[in-house]
């Protein structure tokens, strides 16, 4: 899809806008429920580990929908997609806030994540069409900006709003924006026509690329770190910091400005020194996830180190900008599996970070497992710069 040459900047910034608003639908979506899981295990009667596997539920939805989706809707319409993505959406968040016990939720939950990875990856190449190609992370990250705005302004109503009268109006909340979103995308997207030369077979011919998969693996392990302590922030607030519930919607707002000065500070530098900024991004992520364990005892550092790890969440932008890069041709499907790898990231992380809980080794182990997933991200990073420079020397020598 591509913008036509008689649309004017303010209906490109309308779509801007209509994009946006799904991810920042989707973003509330997916961190809200980790501010959740106290509440969600107190009305359930259930543990917060296990009410964590909403969590983990949700992610399995993104990997097994975002790809499927992608490579069987090769030849529909994107803008059909997109507002056939967010009316599921809406769908599965609604029936997530009728769920009457554990197991409904969770199958509600994957039912919700299906959409995500598909929306974000369609979306993100859409944005993509809208600029000039020394652009392209900056466009991306403005849809991804939705989200990390939901992390500021989103995620903490939603959290106030199940302080207030339950978790499940948080979910009537975030079906009623992913409503929004698509009545947006219906108004203001272009009409593209289906895409009859697309194929499965040619979608498929980005997993032949060694570097798609380094670039998902460093989506995978290293953003799996931000979930591992993210998820069970708001219950080391309450048992370590012990901080009263009303300043969990405050902390989670810190992330979130971090998250969106982190977006867009490292979309401008990729369109400049693409991996150079992945590599410096996940130092910063280890560097704040080493000092997570000793600032968990005062509200004043904890704050300051959530910040940071904040900031590291501008990896997601770039990853799906480098995919974009190296995934010529299959662009869709390459930016759906990106969803993947960071809701494979949402699964590992929670999990790991939940037995190192579960094992006895206290609530702050969860930033020493952080500390892991961040230096792991950064290996295959290493691979993958060593695998760019193979290839150069191999053309240069042909």
């Amino acid at each position: 899809m591509s913008v036509q040459a008689h649309q004017q900047p303010a209906s490109v910034s309308a779509i801007f806008f209509a994009l946006a608003l799904g991810g920042f639908a989707i973003g509330t979506a997916e961190f809200a429920a980790m501010s959740l899981v106290p509440m969600i295990a107190r009305d359930l009667g259930i543990s917060a580990p296990e009410a964590g596997h909403a969590i983990v539920t949700y992610a399995a939805g993104v990997c097994v929908g975002a790809p499927t989706i992608a490579l069987f809707s090769a030849k529909v319409s994107r803008r059909t997609m997109l507002i056939g993505m967010m009316l599921l959406y809406m769908i599965g968040n609604g029936l997530s806030a009728l769920a009457p016990n554990y197991w409904t939720l969770l199958l509600c939950r994957f039912i919700t994540g299906l959409p995500h990875g598909a929306y974000f990856g369609i979306a993100g190449v859409v944005a993509s069409s809208l600029v000039p190609p020394h652009r392209r992370s900056q466009a991306v990250g403005r849809v991804v900006l939705g989200l990390t705005i939901a992390t500021i302004g989103g995620v903490p109503m939603a959290n106030l709003i199940g302080q207030a009268v339950g978790w499940r109006w948080a979910f009537v909340l975030i079906a009623m924006l992913s409503l929004c979103t698509a009545v947006l995308v219906a108004t203001f997207a272009p009409r593209d026509p289906p895409r009859h030369d697309a194929s499965i077979m040619a979608e498929l011919d980005a997993l032949r690329r060694p570097q798609v998969w380094l670039t998902l693996g460093i989506g995978a392990v290293g953003f799996g770190s931000v979930f591992c302590v993210y998820t069970y922030l708001a219950s080391i607030m309450l048992e370590v910091t012990h901080t009263s519930p009303t300043a969990v919607p405050v902390m989670l707002a810190v992330f979130g400005a971090g998250l969106t000065l982190g977006t867009l500070v490292c979309a401008w530098l990729a369109d400049r020194r693409m991996m150079p900024t992945i590599g410096g991004v996940l130092l910063v992520e280890a560097a704040s996830m080493a000092g997570f364990p000793s600032a968990t005892h005062d509200i004043w550092s904890l704050g300051a180190i959530v910040f940071s790890i904040g900031c590291g969440g501008g990896l997601a932008t770039v990853v799906q900008s480098r995919l974009l890069e190296v995934a010529t041709g299959a662009e869709g499907f390459a930016a759906a599996l990106n969803q993947s790898a960071f809701n494979i990231a949402n699964a590992v992380g929670p999990y790991l970070g939940g037995l190192a809980i579960a094992a006895g080794l206290g609530w702050t182990s969860v930033g020493w497992v952080g500390l892991a997933l961040a230096l792991g991200g950064f290996a295959i990073w290493l691979v993958s710069v060593a695998e760019d420079a193979r290839t150069r020397r191999v053309t240069q020598g042909q």
